[in-house]
């Protein structure tokens, strides 16, 4: 573990090193970096700032045991609460396994944990840059289809389980 905290600062004195070279090499380049940087950090940080505090926001009010309760349901409505915790869930995917097995176990079924899978691939924290690099309707055309696309494909996990079964 410590191994990777000290990459992390390797990594960035070697990215300053760098700039610092540049700094004396080639200064229009280091100078034309530096404000491409700042601006685009005046863009990102305001949507950013937004994005953080909803991610808090939902992480404080809402419990698991409010969350099982909601996907165990036979409505429509457990897919929508799929999309949306998938959606706002952060961290590496493998951290999730233990908590969709223990959900699977309690009677979710295997469709929402696949839809809540495959939607966790939009990321909330990154659609800014997305929407800046590729623009709004990009964004949401891409984020609808695969929202729409992660519910069909749990539908048909659930259908060809329950015909195995």
């Amino acid at each position: 573990m410590k191994k990777k905290n000290n990459f992390k600062w390797y990594f960035l004195i070697t990215i300053l090193i760098l700039y610092l070279i540049l700094f004396f090499i080639n200064y229009q380049a280091f100078n034309t970096s530096v404000l491409f940087f700042v601006e685009l950090l005046k863009k990102i940080i305001p949507s950013l700032a937004l994005v953080f505090v909803l991610l808090f926001l939902i992480d404080y009010f809402i419990e698991q045991n409010s969350i099982t309760k909601h996907l165990k349901n036979n409505s429509v409505k457990k897919w929508f609460y799929t999309l949306i915790a998938a959606t706002f869930a952060s961290g590496p995917p493998f951290l999730w396994y233990p908590l969709l097995k223990d959900l699977n176990k309690k009677g979710v079924s295997y469709g929402i944990i696949s839809c809540f899978l495959y939607s966790r691939s939009i990321k909330i924290p990154y659609l800014p840059l997305l929407i800046f690099y590729f623009g709004i309707k990009y964004t949401l055309i891409l984020s609808i289809t695969m929202l729409i696309v992660s519910v069909i494909q749990g539908l048909i996990i659930d259908k060809l389980i329950k015909e195995n079964q």
